[in-house]
């Protein structure tokens, strides 16, 4: 199977409501998955939310801080330490260099560092170790120094 194959299955699974597919062939195995994004249940939206609370929350609401965010470079699983055992690359509060390796991720048995292209403080780290990342997914959000 060449790459343009795989690229070619790749969008057609994405554009499909299948959530998972797994492909032998030889020695080629590819297994594809979808992230299932999950809306916490506490989370209110604006319309069920009360007109005086509406009033509470504006008037208790500090002005939110520009994020700025690494998001994930390409598709795959992402790990947020070197090996099992060791130590996290980033957690909340540790500064964060251009150029540092903020964790991995693997992609058809590929492993990719991800480097920070910002500098700043890590406000929080938003995905879980072995979660499956998309492209453009939000890996960690930096406050500004």
């Amino acid at each position: 199977m060449t790459i343009e194959e795989i690229k070619k299955l790749m969008h057609e699974f994405e554009d499909s409501d299948l959530r998972e597919l797994e492909l032998d062939q030889g020695d080629l195995h590819l297994r594809l998955s979808k992230n299932q994004t999950v809306v916490p249940s506490a989370a209110k939206t604006a319309a069920e939310v009360k007109p005086d609370e509406k009033q509470d929350q504006q008037n208790t609401a500090l002005p939110a801080e520009p994020k700025i965010t690494i998001d994930a470079p390409l598709v795959g699983t992402v790990y947020l330490q070197s090996k099992p055992g060791q130590p996290p690359y980033v957690q909340p509060g540790d500064r964060v260099k251009k150029g540092q390796t903020i964790c991995i991720i693997e992609a058809m048995k590929m492993m990719t560092e991800v480097k920070a292209d910002k500098a700043g403080v890590v406000a929080a780290v938003k995905v879980e170790d072995g979660d499956l990342v998309e492209v453009g997914q939000p890996l960690l959000e930096l406050k500004e120094e």
